[in-house]
């Protein structure tokens, strides 16, 4: 198994970074916000954010890709950084503290992309919510962590609940399943389930790395939503898939869940259902 101590470390470097340019324009009220193409906000910030990880990534990794969201792809090759430099603009142009910066690492795999994926697996994942004060990350064999920092940091797992009706479901908004013809599934699993809850972007995942939740899922996100958080989840002893059930962040949507209850959560909300 390859050593991931490095890049992790370096990954925390790219989220330091990050964090410093974000914070110093939260709440600003001269900050700049933008509509791209597919109607969804990016501000000043998130390209100030993913230009200086850039700007890292070509010094200490040169010969490494680069996929962002706000740039595109960079480079090629058996290692790509995927980075999405505010997940959560809405909240963060918004002043709500719910915002994270993600970078992950991901290597090519001999697997076939033809059968799921696009020949990479995450390896390496940060993701760094310097508004809330934490910070959470993973690497492939080495385990998931929270804290400040690599030197204070405190193990995670996931939680042991099996029964749907003692579990915690997060997600982020209904109107996503309704316009892809979900909804009547999502609001049966809402009804199955002991507590449901809203917490959106980023933070569900983390919060089923945690143990605090049980499961969460989203019908619609890309790569850069998906790298950082399945890492964390995985090594936490989860499961990460879309909602065909294939493993990993290739199906352009989630769901995370400790493991025991991945099979209900796809039950109501996998595409077999659909």
């Amino acid at each position: 198994m390859a050593d991931y101590h490095d890049d992790l470390r370096l990954a925390h470097v790219l989220a330091d970074a990050a964090d410093a340019a974000t914070m110093e324009r939260f709440k600003a009220l001269d900050l700049k916000v933008e509509t791209k193409p597919d109607m969804t906000p990016v501000s000043e910030a998130d390209r100030a954010a993913e230009e200086l990880v850039r700007g890292h990534l070509q010094r200490a990794r040169p010969r490494d890709a680069i996929l962002g969201e706000e740039y595109g792809v960079e480079g090629s090759g058996p290692r790509r950084w995927v980075v999405d430099p505010i997940d959560g603009t809405k909240n963060y142009v918004r002043g709500v503290p719910v915002w994270a910066t993600l970078i992950a690492l991901m290597e090519q795999t001999d697997e076939d992309p033809g059968d799921g994926g696009d020949g990479f697996r995450p390896v390496v994942g940060v993701v760094s919510a310097p508004a809330l004060g934490r910070r959470w990350w993973a690497a492939e064999g080495l385990g998931a962590y929270t804290g400040r920092s690599l030197t204070s940091a405190t193990r995670i797992h996931v939680s042991g609940v099996a029964e749907l009706s003692d579990a915690s479901f997060a997600y982020s908004s209904l109107s996503g399943w309704e316009e892809r013809g979900r909804l009547d599934g999502f609001l049966d699993l809402t009804r199955a389930c002991w507590r449901t809850r809203a917490y959106g972007d980023f933070w569900p995942y983390m919060l089923v790395a945690e143990g605090a939740v049980d499961f969460c899922a989203e019908p619609e996100l890309s790569l850069w939503d998906m790298a950082a958080t399945a890492v964390v989840v995985q090594e936490a002893g989860g499961r990460f898939t879309g909602l065909d059930g294939r493993e990993g962040p290739h199906s352009g949507n989630a769901a995370a869940s400790n493991g025991l209850l991945h099979a209900d959560l796809l039950g109501y909300l996998g595409d077999d259902r659909h």
